[in-house]
């Protein structure tokens, strides 16, 4: 392998896009970008202004086979990433995914198996983990000091997106195109950071409205209530319908509550754990003391380019991935367990069946209608979009 691995970008939509600009911006450090992948000449030209160098495939398989990449970014629709993801690995690839890892449980658990038979690195685009404030909000949750999570509320009703950004692509917000709405589009960051920070709950119950505020199939709207194996439980509100909406996470714990709202941590510590409180207090009234202290983070917060640059040091030097591939099935179990529920108009354990989630998914598939009003558009910078 040479001094700087050889990567290609299979897809150049707006994350490929995103990944090819992040790379002429010099912050890819140790890679260099020898191939790119897409199904229109259009976006294999516009790599080939941003690049001049790189070579261009109109096919993934001859990309993968090539010669010319140590590694692939998987940046295409959703349903593609898992068997990309196979191919690049049997052709002795490392694989950077984008998010999610799969549509359905199922099919990613069967990459997780085959993943362990082999030496190469799969790793997934978590980027909001390289944000100083959900690492903060980790780091006080896990240190155990505040005791157990009683109760988590994250409402994220800041992911807006007009009616354009849907027609842009046939297969956008159609269940055989993409596989779901915000769940699998725009919230796979929040649901992984819930369960990364939180834990896994043992049930959920969720409602999805398809298309409520827009002209789509799939879901633009979603409120999901989880319970936890200790007795906490959640509520996890997102849309992409709400003009400003909003990002505000709390997780209220046996001695303390942290408020996360934008880039800001708030940290109520209270003298006493409420569990002992609740019953040794005589007076019945009075509400258990504290005081909001001071929380530091180190202001980094490196995204895309970061995990990216990760991933490289991994397979160069031996340094941490941000996120393993392999855990990509945890926000994506929630996304199902969601969708399920929703469908089934019940409460849905954890973790899912999963044939009865395909089956239930590819009904939905068969009547799924690729967009005909489609005005095609690509964003080059995807950073302001988490």
């Amino acid at each position: 392998m040479s001094e700087k691995l050889r990567y290609g970008i299979i897809g150049i939509g707006n994350m490929g896009t995103s990944h090819i600009r992040m790379y002429t911006d010099g912050k890819i450090k140790e890679m260099e970008l020898t191939a790119v992948c897409d199904i229109k000449q259009d976006r294999l030209d516009y790599a080939k202004q941003q690049v001049p160098d790189v070579k261009t495939f109109l096919n993934a398989d001859e990309l993968i086979e090539s010669g010319l990449v140590d590694a692939v970014i998987i940046a295409t629709p959703h349903y593609i990433h898992p068997p990309l993801t196979m191919k690049a690995l049997k052709a002795g690839l490392h694989v950077l995914s984008e998010k999610p890892a799969g549509v359905y449980t199922k099919n990613v658990r069967e990459l997780i198996e085959y993943v362990k038979t082999q030496d190469k690195t799969y790793a997934i685009m978590f980027n909001q983990r390289t944000n100083c404030v959900y690492r903060k909000v980790k780091e006080l949750v896990s240190s155990g000091k505040y005791g157990e999570i009683r109760r988590v509320n994250w409402i994220i009703t800041d992911w807006y997106r007009s009616q354009q950004y849907y027609n842009s692509g046939g297969w956008r917000a159609t269940w055989d195109g993409e596989g779901g709405g915000v769940l699998m589009n725009q919230a796979p960051h929040n649901l992984d950071l819930w369960q990364w920070i939180c834990g896994m709950p043992s049930r959920v119950r969720a409602f999805c409205h398809n298309g409520l505020w827009h002209d789509i199939e799939v879901e633009d709207d979603v409120t999901i209530y989880a319970e936890y194996p200790n007795g906490a439980t959640g509520v996890f509100i997102t849309t992409t319908g709400d003009c400003p909406g909003d990002n505000r996470l709390e997780i209220t714990l046996d001695k303390a509550k942290i408020v996360c709202s934008a880039s800001k941590i708030e940290v109520y510590e209270l003298n006493a754990k409420i569990s002992d409180y609740t019953y040794s207090d005589n007076d019945g009234f009075e509400k258990l003391e504290g005081e909001y202290i001071n929380v530091e983070t180190d202001g980094m917060n490196e995204q895309h380019a970061g995990v990216t640059n990760a991933f490289a040091a991994h397979i160069l030097h031996g340094s941490p991935l941000i996120a393993d591939g392999a855990e990509g099935i945890n926000g994506l179990m929630l996304a199902n367990a969601a969708y399920l529920s929703s469908w089934l108009g019940e409460t849905v354990e954890l973790p899912i069946d999963e044939e009865l989630y395909l089956a239930e998914l590819n009904k939905r598939r068969a009547a799924s209608k690729a967009k005909t009003n489609v005005t095609e558009s690509v964003k080059s910078d995807m950073s302001d979009t988490y």
